[in-house]
């Protein structure tokens, strides 16, 4: 890195080996660095001035010093590469250098690039170079090809790129001048290709990864790319100017980083010649009166600000804050928002935490941008560690001041203590409330944004105005439903403005959800249930305000609080369930499916809560809530069929479930509501509610269920039986949790991965685990775990191989009823078993007794089964040869008929 000071490295002067492809760059009589002790001071860096060549004093043409290097063989342990890549390589670098060849797709050269770095990283690019010289030869050609494609132009400057990020292979290539026939204007800089936005991000790309040592920080200054990066800022392509902007970050953070423990200078020449020119354009960019050229350099500054937080870079900003505070000074300020992301940027630096001019220039800040534009800086002001509480105060006032206004414009008597002080009606906030719809809307959405992130960390504001932000929600929500009482013209407007405004509905109401963590005073419980009930009972709510309304809803209940001393709900909580639950049935019975589907999302979580509150239960069962619930199983609507199947589960799993007698004898037996799932699981065309129907299954199994606990065997037979013909993947793998859950209850003990098992454990008595056998075998639990095992989905085949070694391993220790040595049936089985890895699933595998089934679980090979299960499906395919081979296929060149041209 190249740090204050420092000056280039003295090479030897013996005469080094250039390498093969490469000619020789240097001369007897041709002037270096090292050799020139006044080539340095003839040096110039002034901003803006670009030069075809560094020169000494003399004259002499400069080139850069070549160490001293010793060449190992190609073979070195120090390349990392497979000898069956070198031998394709030649031939693909061929390829790529003819304009004439179709070369693969830009996919395939990214993830060769990809390999390329993961060469580089393993070892060092010379040698990368000196085992594969058809890379230099690609790097030699590619500039002087006519008609490359811009994809491969790109792909050949990043390669380029990531090999000089080496110093000594930046040397090694600089020596042969091949970075400035890539990277200088004889490169496709003065080219037609240099219109295609794709070469463009590729020679940005291709110096970001170069710029890594002193070195290649010399050659951006020397070569004229610092004045080609400056004017690609303003590219039309955006991905190209965004990248033009993270390479001066980068650079820059990397000037700025020096040794540790450095004291900066404060003078002009301590700074590196890249970093002067860049600090100076940018500078100059500060004081343009063109936005754009403002933006540019405010977010080049707050990257590097991100990056660097050593002492050089409390430099920077001494140099910099003073034009970056007059932009304070224009109305309206200049790119606010990217002065915003720069003073947070500087702010989080340690280095600059007690400097009392950036908290003055924060405040400033505030003051001077608008409402909409000093709520984001607001928020990060808020969020930092050693901010001062004056700012904070300010900060926070900052984001209340939406909300007073709207309070202030819909009550007479003054609201709730805690916000600030409601401004006057001429105010900057008040103006945006009233300028139009669009910033109204935006001021108020934002705003409550901001707050409900500030609501759960560790920097929110104590004491926090919870009465006061409750009040401000609800008044924000009856402005949008019309039925708040304006006290003021601006109240007057507001509820024209926000009138239905669907924007604003749900972000107050996500809002309103997230204040309930904190309920604060009981007695705005009755107002806040007030409010939640008059959006769900609404006809003119929508589908999606109505679902944020059931979820606001759903956290006010689970966090309302209980009188002491007793299990039951609070009187206001009880009150409002009375009212809910006939406004839940309307909803059930909506003609809109999103409608019908949320609520019964929120009668299942809120089942699932609240199923042993008697005051629930008694409020439930008195309505028709369950009832329609199960008539949603036959909903048009598959989202709502796999929504009333898991509401209808929780319901009948915690015994409230309605009364089904059939229509001709209403007091006669009650219909069997798993008959219904089951048909559902059978029949249903598609997968939601299939899915929804399986874990249904397992969770009422695991519980004990009253239908499931009456023949546990046939029920699990059923369930297997019709998850094995499935065709969705995710039933199948539920398949095997319920099959998990029922091995584990035979066997007494906690399944596989059981979360709360603190120990392995013991394998089963005997006599328990013959049994458990036996009820194995008669549900064909061991044909649905072997089937799935060669599945052609590897999550099923993964879950069945962890099922089938947990049951292998609990019983190694027993040889099982008769000894179970087998016998045939074990090897008609291996047979059948055998088929279905091939491929052949259509034969099933027929009644297994338990000798042969435990027989067929330890010939199978399930620990190197589940290795290959755990490498991804195509990690053949993505090995570098298989690239390689693929990129040649597509040019008709196969491995055999390589050249042989090195």
């Amino acid at each position: 890195m190249h740090v204050p000071g420092e000056t280039p490295a003295q090479a030897p002067h013996a005469r080094a080996h250039p390498g093969p492809g490469l000619p020789v760059a240097r001369s007897a009589g041709v002037c270096t660095v090292a050799e020139c002790s006044r080539a340095d001071s003839g040096l110039t860096s002034q901003p803006g001035q670009r030069r075809a060549g560094p020169v000494c004093t003399r004259g002499c043409p400069r080139t850069y010093p070549q160490p001293r290097l010793a060449y190992p063989h190609p073979r070195s342990p120090g390349l990392a590469m497979d000898p069956e890549c070198s031998q394709l390589l030649p031939a693909l670098c061929a390829a790529l250098a003819d304009p004439r060849q179709p070369v693969a797709d830009d996919t395939c050269l990214e993830k060769l690039l990809d390999w390329f770095k993961t060469v580089t990283e393993a070892g060092s690019s010379l040698l990368l170079l000196e085992g594969s010289p058809c890379l230099v030869e690609l790097l030699c050609q590619v500039p002087r090809a006519p008609g490359l494609s811009p994809g491969v132009l790109a792909f050949s400057l990043r390669l380029a790129g990531l090999l000089a990020a080496q110093e000594d292979c930046f040397q090694y290539l600089q020596q042969g001048q091949l970075l400035p026939g890539l990277f200088g204007e004889a490169g496709p800089l003065g080219g037609a290709a240099w219109t295609a936005p794709t070469v463009r991000s590729g020679w940005i790309q291709g110096l970001r990864a170069m710029a890594q040592h002193p070195s290649a920080l010399r050659f951006l200054d020397d070569f004229g790319a610092l004045d080609t990066v400056f004017s690609l800022q303003g590219d039309s392509s955006l991905f190209v100017a965004s990248a033009a902007g993270q390479l001066l970050a980068h650079v820059l953070a990397l000037c700025m980083g020096g040794p540790a423990g450095a004291q900066p200078g404060l003078q002009a020449r301590d700074w590196p010649a890249c970093a002067q020119r860049i600090v100076g354009h940018i500078e100059e960019a500060l004081c343009s009166a063109a936005a754009p050229r403002v933006t540019q350099a405010l977010h080049v500054l707050s990257t590097t600000f991100g990056r660097c937080h050593g002492p050089w870079g409390q430099v920077l900003w001494e140099r910099l804050s003073p034009p970056v505070a007059r932009l304070l000074e224009k109305d309206p300020v200049l790119a606010a928002h990217a002065l915003v992301d720069l003073l947070l940027s500087v702010a989080r630096s340690p280095a600059l935490s007690s400097d009392s001019g950036l908290w003055e220039t924060l405040a400033q800040t505030l003051g001077h941008l608008s409402p909409t534009q000093a709520g984001p800086l607001a928020l990060g002001v808020l969020k930092l560690q050693d901010c001062p509480q004056a700012l904070r105060t300010q900060a926070f006032d900052v984001l209340l001041q939406p909300l007073a206004c709207v309070l202030k414009a819909a009550a007479e008597a003054p609201g709730p203590p805690g916000l600030p002080a409601a401004p006057a009606e001429d105010s900057a906030v008040v103006d945006v409330l009233l300028s139009s719809r669009s910033a109204c809307v935006g001021l108020l959405c934002q705003t409550l944004a901001h707050l409900e992130l500030l609501l759960p960390t560790p920097q929110r504001p104590s004491p926090w105005p919870q009465a006061a932000l409750l009040g401000a929600a609800v008044t924000v929500l009856q402005f949008c439903r019309g039925s708040a009482v304006p006290a003021s013209g601006v109240g007057s407007r507001l509820c024209v403005t926000l009138a239905g405004c669907v924007r604003v509905q749900r972000a107050a109401l996500d809002f309103l959800g997230a204040l309930s963590q904190d309920t604060g005073p009981r007695e705005l419980l009755p107002r806040v249930f007030a409010v939640l009930l008059d959006y769900l009972a609404s006809p003119d709510s929508s589908p999606t305000v109505l679902r944020k309304a059931f979820q606001a809803t759903l956290r006010w209940l689970l966090s309302s609080p209980q009188p002491p001393g007793s299990c039951d709900l609070d009187p206001h909580t009880q009150r409002f369930l009375g009212e809910l639950l006939p406004v839940l049935q309307k909803r059930l019975c909506s003609p809109c499916w999103e409608v019908r589907d949320s609520g019964l999302e929120f009668l299942a979580q809120v089942t699932r809560s609240w199923a042993g509150q008697a005051g629930f239960r008694d409020a439930l069962l008195a309505s028709e809530v369950p009832e329609l619930a199960e008539q949603l199983l036959q909903d048009p609507e598959s989202y709502v069929r796999a929504s009333a199947v898991t509401a209808v589960g929780l319901l009948s799993g915690r015994g409230l479930h309605a009364a089904r007698g059939s229509p001709e004898r209403p007091g006669g037996p009650q219909k069997s509501l798993l008959l219904d799932l089951l048909h559902v699981l059978s029949t249903d065309s598609e997968g939601f509610p299939r899915r929804a129907a399986m874990q249904v299954f397992t969770e009422w199994l695991r519980d004990g269920h009253a239908e499931v606990a009456a023949d546990p065997e046939r029920f699990v037979a059923r369930v297997l039986q019709a998850a094995s013909q499935d065709l969705d993947w995710e039933v199948r793998a539920q398949g095997l949790e319920l099959a998990r859950v029922f091995l584990a209850q035979m066997l007494g003990q906690p399944g596989p991965d059981c979360p709360y098992a603190v120990a392995p454990p013991a394998a089963p008595a005997p006599g328990r685990l013959a049994q458990a056998l036996r009820a194995l075998c008669r549900v064909r639990l061991f044909e649905f775990a072997f089937r799935a095992l060669f599945d052609c989905d590897r999550a099923v085949a993964q879950k069945s191989c962890d099922l089938l070694l947990f049951l292998r391993d609990r019983a190694a220790p027993c040889d099982g009823p008769q000894g179970m040595g087998g016998g045939p049936d074990a090897a008609s089985a291996e047979a059948t078993l055998q088929r279905w890895r091939a491929g052949e699933q259509g034969q099933p595998l027929g009644p297994l007794e338990p000798e042969a089934a435990v027989a067929v679980l330890r010939a199978l090979d399930l620990e190197g089964l589940r290795g290959a299960l755990a490498e991804s499906s195509d990690h053949v395919e993505r090995s570098p040869q298989s690239l390689l081979q693929d990129m040649l296929a597509t040019v008709g060149v196969l491995g055999d008929h390589e050249a042989d041209c090195y």
